[in-house]
């Protein structure tokens, strides 16, 4: 499987058989570009924010997702776990849906904004974790701290970090830096794409930043 990130939360999930979206924005909101090639077999929108959910953008996908449940589609199969985008109970900012995606072997856990520690019952809805993609920037989501946390609670074997200050981001983001130092990967160098199977998964957790293709 190959994994693309395209800037906030936005990330494509290339398998064998099938492409996955997750958390297309409009460009016009985040200021940053999309890629051209926005074909899919599944798109997924972790919440209603004109930052995650331009799901209209992505041609050919058999099926929208926006919202928790159990689908699948072409072998691909996706758990929705409803959490919230604050630490109010969604008071402030509305509900968020965690996916885990089962692709080519995979277990991928997206968390979209969460805006809080994991419960243990969410923790165990959301199951085994391979590869973890967690909110880093604070101000709308956790930050590096409580999502240090959260790697803690999902025992992932892979963390890439998203929705993060960027380069022609139009709002304020805590830079990556600070989940980096968190996490002990300070070196950590960006790199276009991850290209992993199963049975290349570490041993030990690593992280892996993606730059933005």
């Amino acid at each position: 499987m190959d994994i693309y990130f395209y800037g906030q939360a936005c990330i494509k999930l290339k398998g064998k058989t099938a492409q996955v979206f997750i958390d297309p924005y409009k460009e016009e909101f985040t200021g940053l570009k999309l890629p051209k090639d926005l074909s899919a077999d599944l798109a997924l929108s972790t919440h209603n924010h004109d930052d995650h959910n331009n799901l209209n953008a992505i041609t050919e996908s058999q099926l929208n997702i926006t919202g928790p449940g159990e689908y699948e589609v072409k072998g691909i199969s996706v758990t929705g776990v409803s959490t919230f985008h604050d630490t109010e109970q969604g008071a402030q900012r509305g509900r968020n849906t965690v996916y885990n995606v089962g692709i080519d072997g995979l277990n991928v856990v997206h968390l979209g904004d969460l805006g809080h520690p994991l419960s243990e019952g969410e923790v165990d809805e959301i199951g085994t974790t391979d590869i973890l993609f967690v909110p880093v920037g604070g101000v709308y989501t956790i930050d590096a701290k409580v999502a240090s946390d959260v790697v803690t609670q999902l025992e992932p074997k892979i963390v890439i970090p998203i929705h993060y200050a960027l380069p022609g981001l139009k709002f304020e983001l805590d830079p990556l830096e600070n989940f980096l130092k968190e996490m002990g990967f300070e070196n950590a160098q960006p790199q276009p794409k991850l290209s992993i199977t199963k049975d290349k998964l570490p041993e030990e957790l690593q992280v892996v930043v993606l730059s933005k293709a």
